[in-house]
């Protein structure tokens, strides 16, 4: 019996309300034990969170020995609650996995798809931390604060990425009714301005109810030297460890975390929320994998040839219906057979690498349901695997990318270039992204990518979802419409917990998806969908389902192209389309010219849902967004002082040196004989700066002053220095900007104790962002380092002399006009 002891469980009926022992006992209500014993347990009916303390139900005496103990009882889900094992994969794209048609196999999701269902007809947002917040809470991203991804939070509250107190997560709620909850993977809902050491920790997992955490915090991550996090602790497993792999490490977190649960509580359900980086860029998976699937040559014929078989498998598998057609390929995109041999030879070899990362992340999910097996726990475990948190990603721009950090700075990188990366791409020395014609691909059959909600390519999720004994309709295909925001209403249905009223005395503003359990009965396969309408939007694209059709506008700029050109209008510069989704699946015939009226009506439709959910204003800027003041705890500083050493402060608390002139003055202590290591960094192999004494080769040019700007891992210069004798020394380093404007150069100049040692200037500095996986440090490099060749060394590279004050000053930033 799950959550119980082994005597009987009393059971009130639904009519009943009887006293027993000083604590009332309502309906459907069910306790273990005798009331007051230490093995009493009790469930939750009144739908407040956490529960009220139970009355003592004892007798107290003068003495101990006439008196009678009395424990509250433990709170317990409810019997039959099963265990929950939620997975979500990143950027994975609907037509990636061989579930749902792909090429790339994924045998453990077909595992979950094949003893139970697959559904076809699911949607998210069409971005990350949106999807994710929905996903947690139930409700629409802009209910919760994300009406785009965190890095671009505006003070509205649809857009300021705070998920709302009066919205509790579905890890608050199964915690407060006798779940254990852990989160593992990326965690992309904790605002950057709230990421640092100082908190507050509220928005982080374990301030969202989740008892642990063991993954990393922002958008994307190396999984070679990933800014990890055990609850809101850094940690480095990585350094002095060859080989290790996030996606491998998170796994076996996992598992240890199962096994240790079941041994330690047997009876006490689990609610694992288990999201991999994969396949988000960088694509990093382990050199087994990239063999493997390199040697299947599943790439080789271009992704037009790729296309045409998804969408055969498609058909085969029934993932589609046979009237569906496959949309066209976009005129902005190249054909595969008019690339040049060096164009095929590169992206083919983007493509084994992203292949091999979904298989791989798939393999890893697959040792963690086998655990849940191997524990004899799989028929007790509610398991939702979803295919992704928006379409495949267009981000590597149209050549693809050996550093994505190059597409958010606005920098596009030759192919020719590319081919420096070639032989490691996908190890550590790469933060690669495909071509963005093989997002189009991996969402086949449906046109547009990752960022537009406008059109299922962007918002088409495949999920397999199976609990033996009660999904019985093995192997079975649903296509009713669904939500990611579906998920919790579904969990809770399952567990027969109730939405709380009030969490922590708050009032609870009611879930906003629909539970999915109806469709588990197979007489239900083909039952219409209870979840009737809904809207869209992401970045001013936007759109409407309502009872099987969808309005959508056209996306008026590419998601792979960066432009300073202003958008259009996000009210009256876009054009709308109008698609019945239940006789043309893949949105292939456009309605609007035909039925000028629905489509008015759908408009007015999305226009009342958005003003219903925080949809409003609508922005379509991204570039702006981006650069926006927020809250933080540097806000209007222009001077930070450090001494020692500090680790890990992300980019939200650090001194922003972008786009402006600055200052950086250290005073240093130096032992006899000599001192090396980082005095100040910021970020890393895939772009950032450094001010370091150097390691030196072979005991020569040990304790050099070294100043090193690392442009995007495309080019790095160079400030060098003396070595410094023992004592104590004042290093400068001044940068003069050469005017307004993002990623304009200047001359730095770098002194000794008020000598003028080198003075160098940069063409370009990167305009938008350092790696946002990596960090601020003083006195330690965590992570990659700066430099790569010249100067090169290992991290940690602690400072072996000592810092008596690290000082930045920063001058205004001199900014251009920025629309997009």
């Amino acid at each position: 019996m799950r959550g119980t002891a082994r005597n009987a469980t009393i059971r009130i009926a639904a009519s009943i309300s009887v006293l027993l022992s000083g604590v009332t006992l309502s309906a459907a209500q069910q306790v273990t034990g005798e009331p007051g014993s230490p093995s009493a347990t009790t469930t939750i009916t009144d739908k407040q969170l956490p529960p009220p303390p139970a009355p003592f139900g004892g007798v107290i005496k003068d003495k101990a020995t006439e008196s009678k103990p009395w424990w509250p009882p433990r709170v317990v889900p409810p019997k039959g609650a099963p265990n929950v094992l939620l997975i979500m994969t990143d950027d994975q794209g609907f037509g990636a996995p061989s579930t749902f048609g792909g090429v790339i196999p994924t045998p453990n999701m077909d595992r979950i798809a094949n003893s139970g269902l697959r559904y076809t007809n699911f949607h998210s947002t069409a971005l990350c931390s949106p999807t994710r917040a929905a996903l947690i809470t139930g409700r629409n991203h802009h209910s919760v604060g994300y009406g785009v991804v965190g890095e671009m939070a505006t003070g509205f509250p649809g857009y300021d990425s705070i998920i709302p107190i009066e919205k509790g997560t579905i890890g608050t709620i199964l915690k407060s009714n006798g779940y254990a909850t852990a989160w593992f993977g990326k965690d992309h809902n904790t605002p950057s301005f709230q990421s640092s050491q100082a908190g507050p920790f509220d928005q982080w997992p374990t301030g969202m109810g989740f008892d642990y955490f063991y993954g990393f915090v922002g958008g994307d991550a190396s999984q070679w030297q990933p800014n990890l996090y055990r609850n809101t602790t850094a940690i480095y497993p990585f350094q002095g460890n060859p080989g290790w792999n996030l996606e491998t490490a998170m796994a076996d977190d996992a598992i240890g975390y199962i096994k240790q649960l079941k041994e330690i509580a047997p009876g006490k359900p689990w609610f694992v929320y288990y999201v991999p980086g994969a396949t988000h860029a960088p694509h990093h998976p382990t050199p087994q994998w990239v063999k493997k699937i390199s040697d299947m040559h599943l790439f080789d014929e271009g992704w037009n040839k790729v296309r045409e078989t998804i969408f055969a498998n498609q058909k085969r598998l029934g993932i589609m219906p046979e009237n569906a057609q496959l949309t066209p390929w976009p005129k902005e995109l190249p054909q595969w057979d008019s690339l040049s041999w060096d164009e095929k030879k590169l992206f083919i070899k983007q493509a084994d690498i992203y292949g091999a990362y979904l298989a791989y992340a798939d393999n890893e999910i697959g040792r963690v349901i086998q655990e849940v097996e191997d524990l004899g726990e799989l028929d007790n475990t509610l398991i939702i695997y979803i295919g992704g948190d928006n379409g495949a990603s267009a981000e590597g721009m149209i050549n693809g990318t050996p550093n994505e950090f190059t597409t958010f700075n606005g920098v596009s990188v030759p192919v020719k270039d590319q081919f420096l990366w070639y032989p490691f791409w996908g190890s550590e020395r790469t933060f690669p992204h495909y071509s963005a014609g093989w997002a189009w691909a991996m969402d086949t059959p449906f046109k547009w990518v990752k960022q537009v909600p406008s059109h299922f390519g962007g918002t088409a999720q495949g999920v397999a979802m199976s609990w033996p004994g009660h999904i019985t309709d093995i192997g079975g295909i649903r296509r009713q419409f669904h939500h990611v925001i579906d998920i919790v209403p579904t969990i809770l249905d399952a567990a027969g917990i109730p939405q709380p009223d009030t969490i922590n005395g708050i009032k609870q503003i009611p879930i906003e998806g629909v539970s999915m359990m109806y469709t588990w009965d197979k007489a239900n396969a083909n039952a219409p969908t209870r979840h009737t309408t809904q809207y869209f939007e992401m970045l001013g694209n936007r759109a409407i389902y309502d009872h099987g059709r969808v309005a959508a506008t056209t996306p008026a700029t590419l998601p792979w192209e960066l432009s300073t050109a202003p958008p259009p209008d996000v009210i009256t510069g876009y054009n709308w389309e109008l698609y019945n989704v239940q006789d043309d699946p893949t949105q292939s015939n456009d309605l609007a010219a035909k039925m000028p009226d629905k489509v008015k009506q759908m408009q007015d439709l999305f226009y009342a849902e958005a003003k219903k959910y925080n949809v409003l204003p609508l922005d379509n800027s991204t570039l702006t967004r981006w650069n926006t003041p927020r809250p933080s705890l540097t806000a209007g500083r222009t001077e930070f002082e450090y001494s020692g050493e500090l680790a890990g402060t992300p980019a939200s608390a650090a001194p922003d040196i972008l786009n402006k002139s600055y200052t950086i003055t250290a005073e240093v202590e130096i032992p006899a004989g000599g001192a090396e290591g980082t005095i100040v960094t910021q970020g890393g192999r895939f772009g950032g700066y450094g001010l370091f004494l150097s390691k030196g080769e072979f005991g020569v040019g040990r304790g050099k002053v070294v100043f090193l700007y690392n442009l995007l891992d495309l080019k790095r210069t160079t400030w060098e220095g003396p070595e410094l004798e023992p004592g104590k020394h004042t290093i400068v380093f001044d940068f003069k900007s050469d005017g307004q404007g993002l990623g304009k150069g200047g001359t730095g100049i770098l002194s000794v104790d008020g000598q003028k040692v080198a003075t160098n200037s940069l063409d370009h500095t990167i305009p938008i962002t350092f790696p946002e996986d990596e960090s601020f440090d003083v006195g330690i490099d965590t992570r990659t380092p700066v430099a790569l060749v010249e100067y090169r060394y290992d991290t940690p590279f602690e400072f072996t002399g000592k810092i008596d004050k690290l000082t930045f000053k920063l001058e205004p930033e001199q900014k251009a006009e920025a629309s997009r």
